[in-house]
């Protein structure tokens, strides 16, 4: 009783409050709009034809050889690429967490997860074309391998593998050290030896996280798009298929079938990772250690783990700083000498650079602040306000995490090309650049609207409501008192919007205009054409102010962040 009173007072209280009203009512159409309506747009294509419910459109796919071979292609690197990269990301956490190391080491493991969050999607596959490929510096130049060829199957396992192993890596790294040393020396105190206890005791307690892992590194390797485009040669995958579907075949109707049939296989593993595996693994590890872990310092263990995983990162490191050596050499393949620095001169003289980074820098700069406000905006809604419609706008922020960047410029497309349920509303918004800047806030807002919600998990509600007891309303509340409070994750996500958004391709692939120049896309354009050198170019200036903005930011955080106010006080 009291609580279905308690639950009617807070609508009361939300009813008599116009601007929270109106910031729900434009978050649910802003929500329906530009992530709900092109999926479902994708369904009707799909599923209706001219005499109404029709499989005509799958039967017409499915009958398809390139498409059935592209289904089986990428479930095959999905499910290698997960098991891979949840293996070496679990060495590297353990490793870490259990081992004893030097500073020097644990330094080479910091770079390693960073990278991958500050450069473009397909880095490692211009690297792995330089180094491997037929004209490669270790296959050809040194090896002599006249008939090696790297692209195919295994190049986009080795490539996506290296690029998604730092995620599982930072994820079990957490699980690990929240894992009570206790547990462990209880079994090693019994005589067990270190494998007997990693087998009985660490890893049942890191089952659904190594779970979890896999499945996030599953969705991220079916839905991407940039790197089997690149390596992929005669390879198709999914993402790839439906990309040329729609700008080779021209054939729309076909391309939003394929795309269904894709969002069907990321939407599935996506339920099973969030609602089953997370909250699983929540229950499983609580808390955190009770005391401090003894670090093994047998050599016998420690230098062969140590040696294995430097190796590893070391050849990462190589594989990034192949990138902007590659963009040194005057003709790639043929002559390596002398170094020379034509190639930057000519992506601003020749090939539209000053204007991609440009316009790339702008549409990013736009989309970023808005991004990080709207997610603080629904975490606030989520974690402080009750009302009805409060799952739906947690649900729906969340789904754009399961929906492939592909997936989503095909529903775009048939969703606004001829406007709303072609009717002509919002139709200005196919081709322009306000399309490019929506597609960026949708897919980072999922990242954003995470952290917000564990910062604001951590705020007593007894803050805000002293504020509300002196009369303040909603916005000046969220404003004065709330947004300060989670300052950090305000600034971080605003950071990791604008990267997401200015190294996003397989999105906006599908929807860049020629009157707009983008700097992924001219990287991707290049690395098809062979143009290694140009592209390697493109690719470093990108790195450098993705990784000089992730810099900014933690100075900024360091310097005038809440921690920093925190531990002044």
């Amino acid at each position: 009783m009291a609580k279905s009173q308690s639950a009617a007072l807070d609508r009361k209280k939300l009813m008599a409050d116009p601007i929270m009203v109106c910031t729900i009512v434009a978050l649910i159409t802003f929500l329906t709009l530009f992530i709900l309506y092109p999926l479902a747009i994708l369904l009707v294509d799909s599923f209706y034809g001219g005499n109404g419910f029709t499989l005509a459109t799958f039967q017409k796919v499915m009958a398809m050889p390139t498409f059935r071979t592209a289904i089986g292609n990428t479930l095959k690197v999905g499910f290698l690429v997960g098991i891979l990269s949840t293996i070496v990301g679990l060495l590297f956490a353990y490793v870490e967490v259990y081992v004893k190391m030097g500073r020097a080491v644990g330094g080479l493991f910091k770079v390693v997860s960073m990278l991958p969050v500050v450069s473009p999607p397909f880095v490692l596959s211009l690297s792995m074309i330089m180094l491997f490929g037929k004209a490669g510096i270790i296959t050809y130049f040194l090896l002599g391998m006249e008939d090696n060829s790297v692209y195919g199957f295994w190049g986009i396992v080795i490539v996506q593998t290296l690029t998604f192993f730092p995620v599982c890596y930072m994820m079990l790294k957490g699980l690990l050290k929240n894992i009570d040393p206790s547990l462990e020396e209880a079994a090693r105190d019994m005589g067990a030896s270190r494998w007997t206890v990693f087998a009985t005791v660490t890893l049942p307690l890191l089952l659904p996280g190594l779970g979890n892992a896999f499945l996030v590194t599953f969705i991220e390797s079916i839905a991407d798009f940039a790197n089997p485009m690149i390596i992929g040669g005669s390879y198709d995958t999914l993402a790839t298929t439906i990309y040329l579907q729609i700008t080779g075949a021209y054939d729309k109707e076909g391309a939003a079938a394929m795309a269904v049939v894709l969002l069907c296989i990321t939407l599935g593993m996506f339920i099973v990772q969030k609602y089953y595996l997370e909250a699983k693994t929540a229950a499983t590890l609580t808390g955190k250690a009770s005391r401090g872990r003894m670090l093994i310092e047998d050599r016998s263990v420690t230098v062969p783990l140590t040696i294995l995983c430097s190796l590893a990162a070391a050849f990462v490191i190589i594989m990034y700083a192949c990138v902007p050596i590659g963009a040194l050499f005057p003709t790639w393949g043929y002559k390596f000498t002398p170094l020379t620095f034509k190639w930057f001169g000519q992506v601003f003289s020749r090939y539209h650079g000053l204007q991609a980074f440009r316009d790339s820098f702008v549409l990013s700069l736009i989309a970023s602040p808005i991004t990080a406000l709207l997610s603080m905006i629904i975490s606030y809604l989520v974690v402080k306000r009750k009302f009805k419609s409060k799952g739906f706008i947690e649900a729906v922020s969340m789904l754009a995490m399961a929906v492939p960047g592909t997936v989503l410029g095909v529903g775009y497309i048939r969703g606004f090309s001829g406007g709303v349920f072609h009717t002509g509303f919002l139709q200005g918004l196919y081709g322009s650049a306000a399309i490019l800047i929506i597609v960026f806030i949708v897919r980072s807002l999922p990242t954003g609207t995470r952290s917000g919600i564990s910062a604001l998990r951590q705020i007593d509600k007894s803050i805000e409501e002293s504020a509300y007891d002196m009369g303040a309303d909603s916005f000046k509340v969220f404003m004065t008192v709330t947004l300060p409070l989670i300052k950090d994750s305000f600034l971080s996500g605003l950071v990791t919007a604008f990267v997401r958004s200015i190294t996003a391709i397989s999105a906006i692939i599908l929807l860049v205009t020629p009157s707009v120049y983008l700097i992924t896309v001219q990287i991707n354009e290049f690395a098809e054409k062979g143009a290694y050198s140009i592209a390697c170019a493109f690719a470093t200036i990108l790195i450098l102010i993705t990784y000089g903005s992730v810099l900014l930011m933690n100075l900024f955080i360091k310097y005038f962040g809440t921690s920093k106010k925190i531990k002044e006080d």
